[in-house]
């Protein structure tokens, strides 16, 4: 359907409070704003027709597009090679790193002219809330305009050299530029009747761009990655910083909703929301990588939802949340939508929120145990309480990881974690002394684990399986030798991954469990998931398997995107499936790089022929 492009077919931008995708085709089809989880003012992604877009191109017979990102930045370039010229457009929106949340959002095109000249057009058609709201067009002069949507305003305003036109209560412009020419066009959001910026010239976009530019670099001179696969590793690590909302340090699970995990299907959710799971797995890998304020912010905000209590799910904690931390996701179906390439319904809000997932606690556990500060006397007092909770709450079943919607399970994965969450307050009471009923800790912990090995092993299948009443397969295990319940080397844990090996892999590619097998509640089917493909590498290198976990890592990073991004899943046809860009994916990818380095690097090189020593028949050993 030429109405939509690839899911893969974006770039990301955005300005740690709000971000934007844009097609190789140079259009903007999805903004949410003022925050991620804000009502989209564009959103062709998910209807072609009314979901509204800002489109900005070259518009010549003949031309050769090619999208990529100035290196080591956020700032995507969209180029356009035509015979009579090359030009190209630069999307980016200047950070806005503080505590502070602004409803102000610039999102600057500036276009230029490299050789030749070169024909552009420009349409930008938003439709406020979802599509679901009016708005009017008011003309302040022949360069800028505002369109007037409920409660927020879309202002728009051009260089010199680009007339707007007017095209109902949408906007229009045909310019053309020769080489050495500049030109742009600037979106700000804000809220209504907000007062108009002083419209900018060529070289006010110019210094802006590069203001944006050096943040980046600046920023990425934190990281401390010098391994073997350091582009894929700092654009991961910029994608995950595109998607931490700044002024509460709570990273987003993807910059989408409604993408779907099969086209067609119903599997389309909403992911603009703070997972519990995800960013506490994320600690250790900011940390690992030099990303320390990162880390500690979200370790912040975690401590504050366990003092703050007030959970949709009526536990202490809960699977997630919007981004300032409020509970409350309500779930609604935007019917109005047809859905990508038809994949309906399209879903805004999660209902998954008031699930029971017991796994959290283990994570946000691991996530408190990082780094040394444990939050104080009143951070470790909220901590201690939560494990004397859990001590009595921890035997029950539950959605389980995967957010299933097909009834409660006694979970494998759920039974790690806790015992994840037990081991490592047990281990921060000591280091740090502090008051804990470690005797029944302890004795939770050993209970947990040797309930794991009983009823979580399936000797028929001589692997850890899904749940206790299945034969079923889990690639979430594949977090067992990582999280420390088990050695990488420990015959269980290679019987295991060598019936994943049999059931969930596919040429290196891993499903997370198998639909027919274990009903989840869901029609249809899923493409395999990126965050189990690269667990799946981790594993490998962490059990000894090293020639095959470099094989499979290098197959996987084919799959990316042309600018280094990974949606959710991989479709049968090596398509990108699922919301996009995923950051448990791009988490992932940086664990499973660090983890080849590590073990690559502890691997023997050869030894030379003038050191190898003759055996007795005159010949070389080995």
């Amino acid at each position: 359907m030429v109405r939509y492009p690839p899911i893969a077919e974006h770039g990301l931008i955005g300005d740690l409070q709000t971000a934007a995708l844009v097609s190789s085709r140079g259009e903007i089809d999805w903004w949410c704003t003022p925050r991620f989880d804000s009502p989209s003012v564009f959103a062709s992604l998910l209807d072609g027709d009314r979901g509204g877009h800002c489109r900005l191109a070259a518009e010549v017979e003949g031309v050769t597009v090619r999208q990529l990102y100035l290196s080591d930045t956020a700032v995507l370039v969209t180029r356009y090679m035509a015979p009579g010229g090359v030009g190209e457009v630069a999307d980016f929106m200047q950070p806005l790193d503080s505590a502070s949340p602004t409803d102000r959002h610039r999102l600057v095109r500036a276009v230029r002219v490299v050789r030749g000249s070169l024909p552009f057009t420009l349409a930008c058609r938003p439709r406020f809330d979802y599509a679901r709201a009016e708005h009017t067009l008011r003309r302040i002069n022949a360069r800028t305009a505002v369109f007037q949507g409920p409660g927020t305003d879309l202002h728009i305003q051009a260089t010199e050299d680009i007339l707007l036109e007017e095209d109902g209560q949408d906007v229009t412009a045909s310019f053309t530029l020769e080489a050495g020419q500049t030109a742009a066009v600037v979106l700000t959001s804000t809220t209504a009747g907000a007062e108009l910026a002083p419209t900018p010239t060529s070289a006010d976009v110019s210094a802006e761009l590069e203001s944006c530019r050096a943040f980046w670099l600046s920023w990425l001179r934190q990281c401390t990655y010098r391994g073997r696969w350091q582009d894929m590793v700092n654009r991961s690590a910029i994608t995950l910083k595109l998607l931490t909302y700044a002024p509460t340090g709570a990273p987003i699970a993807a910059a989408t909703m409604g993408l779907p995990e099969q086209i067609g299907g119903e599997r389309n959710w909403d992911y603009r929301y703070t997972w519990v799971r995800d960013a506490s797995l994320s600690v250790g890998a900011l940390i690992d990588l030099g990303f320390t304020r990162e880390a500690h912010a979200f370790r912040s905000w975690l401590r504050d939802r366990l003092e703050a209590g007030g959970t949709a799910s009526g536990e202490p904690l809960q699977i997630m949340y919007r981004i300032d931390g409020e509970p409350h996701l309500t779930e609604e179906v935007l019917d109005h939508l047809e859905g990508y390439r038809g994949s309906a319904p399209v879903r805004a809000g999660n209902a998954a929120a008031d699930q029971i997932q017991l796994d959290i606690y283990g994570e946000a556990a691991d996530a408190l145990a990082q780094a040394g500060d444990i939050g104080g006397i009143r951070g470790w007092k909220t901590f201690s309480d939560l494990l004397d909770w859990l001590a009595d709450h921890w035997d029950r079943p539950d959605e389980g990881i995967w957010e299933t919607r097909g009834g409660r399970q006694n979970f494998t994965y759920s039974r790690l974690m806790t015992w994840v969450a037990f081991d490592r307050g047990i281990r921060l009471a000591r280091d740090h002394s502090r008051p804990a009923d470690i005797a029944r800790w302890t004795e939770v912990r050993d209970t947990v684990f040797r309930q794991i090995v009983e009823r979580g092993w399936n000797a028929e299948r001589q692997a850890f399986v899904q749940h206790y009443d299945t034969t079923v397969l889990d690639a979430s295990l594949l977090l067992m030798p990582r999280v420390g319940f088990l050695s990488p080397h420990d015959p269980a844990w290679l019987s295991t991954l060598a019936a994943m090996d049999g059931e969930l892999v596919s040429d290196s590619l891993v499903y997370r469990y198998d639909p027919a097998a274990s009903p989840d509640g869901l029609r249809g089917s899923e493409g395999t998931f990126n965050l189990c493909s690269f667990l799946y590498v981790e594993a490998l290198a962490r059990s000894g398997k090293l020639h095959q976990a470099r094989y499979a890592f290098d197959k996987m990073l084919t799959y990316a995107n042309h600018v280094g991004l990974f949606a959710e899943e991989i479709g049968p046809s090596g398509e990108q499936l699922g919301n996009f860009p995923q950051a448990f994916t791009h988490l992932a990818l940086v664990a499973a790089a660090m983890a080849l380095d590590e073990q690559l690097g502890k691997e023997q090189p050869p030894p030379s022929a003038a050191v190898l020593a003759p055996d007795a028949r005159g010949g070389v050993d080995g």
